[in-house]
This record gives structure tokens, sequence and C-alpha cells, in this order.
């Protein structure tokens, strides 16, 4: 469930987010496929970007450097408008995500996106890099007690201070925020991915880590460092005409990737350390126990130079040393026969 994201005693397991974002080229089938991929591949949420090109950017805007290919034009309005999403298709998709048992989630760019989202039922706002500065964006959010998920590309530690003074008292509960490098791939020596524990430890809030790099493993990497949401770029086709896809996931990387987080939250554990089951058996045959190092006779006194350890440890532990040693013998011991308990005579 997506509310348990924003619940720090519930950060485990990781809560995935495959992002589709404006991969589907405006093609509603394509969003459907890919949902269907997501859900195959073990992602808990899909999500896609709200906005009204016309209050997102301006119309001779140029692309940015990520963003371009050779055979398309240069003007990022032009490409953004043939991949926005109308009300009705807001409704399919979130219908279809139901149907399929995955979460919805949605980017929201501006003010009347955000108010279609809250008006379909969307359960939190993810707002992205481009927009962690808004104040006046992330202000209206607040002000409708909408739980959100904030990016933070392309922004500094001093930055993000002052947007998450906007956030004291009880609606910063409803905050989480994603650690983000907003290059597409990200290079891995730019990742940072302290910053993880270092958001946690400043913010008091859920934390978890938008990936923009290209490998299949950093996933893990950041779930290690306690990333609790890991959000990935997904696609169907890397080669696709459209800015997003060159730097995305296939299902078949994605399955991979997931997996690869999931088999890094099986190595967490508890945190307290015991002989694991596995390992019960083997305890007996690779740990010692306490021996005589020489022949010896009924009434010798037990010491240093007259004991030693070996396997397996089906005898005394090395741990009993000290309550073996001054003790005397009420049998015979053969050399590197073990000293039992019941071979020492009592006090």
């Amino acid at each position: 469930m997506i509310m348990n994201i924003f619940d720090n005693e519930n950060a485990k397991p990781a809560y995935v987010i495959a992002e589709i974002g404006i991969n589907h080229n405006g093609h509603i089938d394509k969003a459907f496929k890919l949902i269907d991929q997501a859900k195959e591949c073990g992602a808990d949420a899909v999500k896609f970007q709200t906005f009204k090109t016309e209050l997102l950017i301006l119309k001779d805007q140029p692309k940015m450097p990520y963003q371009i290919r050779e055979e398309e034009k240069d003007n990022q309005f032009e490409m953004l408008k043939t991949v926005e999403l109308n009300k009705g298709q807001h409704i399919e998709l979130i219908r279809y995500c139901k149907e399929k048992e995955i979460d919805f989630i949605s980017t929201a760019y501006d003010n009347e996106s955000v108010d279609l989202l809250v008006e379909l039922g969307v359960e939190a706002i993810k707002i992205a890099s481009t927009d962690t500065t808004n104040i006046p964006l992330l202000r209206y959010i607040k002000k409708l007690e909408m739980p959100m998920i904030l990016s933070t590309g392309v922004t500094s530690l001093d930055e993000l201070k002052r947007v998450m003074e906007e956030f004291e008292g009880d609606y910063k509960e409803k905050v989480a925020l994603l650690h983000c490098v907003s290059n597409y791939p990200a290079p891995l020596e730019e990742l940072n991915l302290n910053c993880i524990e270092s958001f946690k430890t400043e913010f008091g809030c859920p934390v978890g880590f938008s990936d923009h790099s290209a490998s299949l493993t950093v996933g893990a990497y950041a779930v290690c460092c306690g990333a609790g949401i890991i959000e990935k770029h997904f696609t169907f086709d890397k080669q696709a005409s459209g800015p997003g896809h060159a730097a995305s996931v296939t299902a078949d990387e994605l399955k991979v990737y997931i997996e690869e987080i999931k088999n890094a939250e099986k190595c967490f554990g508890d945190g307290i350390k015991k002989v694991m089951n596995s390992e019960k058996e083997i305890k007996l045959h690779m740990q010692k126990s306490i021996v005589a190092k020489i022949d010896l006779v009924k009434g010798d006194v037990l010491c240093d130079e007259n004991l030693w350890t070996m396997r397996p440890a089906t005898g005394l532990s090395p741990l009993e040393i000290d309550s073996v040693v001054g003790k005397k013998l009420n049998k015979q011991k053969s050399k590197f026969e073990q000293i039992l308990r019941e071979d020492l005579e009592i006090a």
C-alpha cells in the first residue's frame, strides 16, 4: 500500500515504483502494456506524469540535452504536448491499475494537475525535481493536506532545508523525500547514496531513491543504504522515439532490478547476532571443544599446559576454560580426549 511509505517504522520491504512517465508516447494501449509488465516484474506502483503543457513550459523552449534525438524536432513544448494525458485517459489508467492490483501514482506539475489527481482519488502526489523548490506549488499541495513524494535532483542541501521548513508541524508526516541525481543516465560516481541516511538524520522523514543510473544493481545498493522507496524509469523499447526511453529499463531489466532489491532485503535480518538455522549443524563440526593435551590420570590438576582445544564442538566450549583450569580429574583421560563436565571432581 502506498500510504505505508509514510510510516518510518515500515520502511521494508522497499516500495518499488516503475516510472512510466511519458514513455507511453501518448498511446493508452502502450501504457496498459507497461502496467502489465510492471506488475509481472513485481513493482508496487506505476507512475505517470500529469501536466498542462501550456502551464509547464514556454512554446519556444528547446529540449534539454538528454531529450534530443537527431531525427526529432528540438522543441520541448511540441514534444510534451504529444504525450500529455487528458482526464479520460487518467480515469482509464487508474481503473486499469485497480484491476491489475498495482498502485497508480502521477507527478503533478501545476495546480490544475493537482486538482485533477485529487478529484480522481489518488492517495499521494509525486513532485518532480523540476518543482523541488517551487514553493507556491508545494504550499498548494500542503493546503490540500495531500501526502507528497518529493524528488530532490538539482537541489542543494541548503535549498532543501528551506523547502522542508515549509512542512514543519503535522504535515511533515505526509512528506517523503527521494534522493535523486537529475542526469540521464546519472554517473555512478555522482550517485552519492550516503545522502539517503543524511536525509533521514536531517529531516526525520521517509527517504527513498529515484534511480537515473544505467545500473541494474544500484536500487539494491540504495536499499542497503536505507532507502524505503525506489523509483526506476521503465519503457517498452529503449530505442523508441521520445526523450525518456534511452535512460529507462525494459521489462526484462526491471525484473532483474527488482530481484536484486529483494535479494538485498533478504540479507538484512533483524540485526541480532545468533547462530542461524543453516549454521547449527556446521557449528558442531567447525568450532572446538576442550581436550587433554597429553595423557592424564585421575587426580591430575588441569592447567593451560595440559589442555588443548580441537574440533568438533561436541564437548565443553573453550569459553568454559576458566571454569576447568584448576580442577582435578576424577578419571584418566587419553591425549586429545574431550574433557567433560562430569570428568571433574566437585569441590
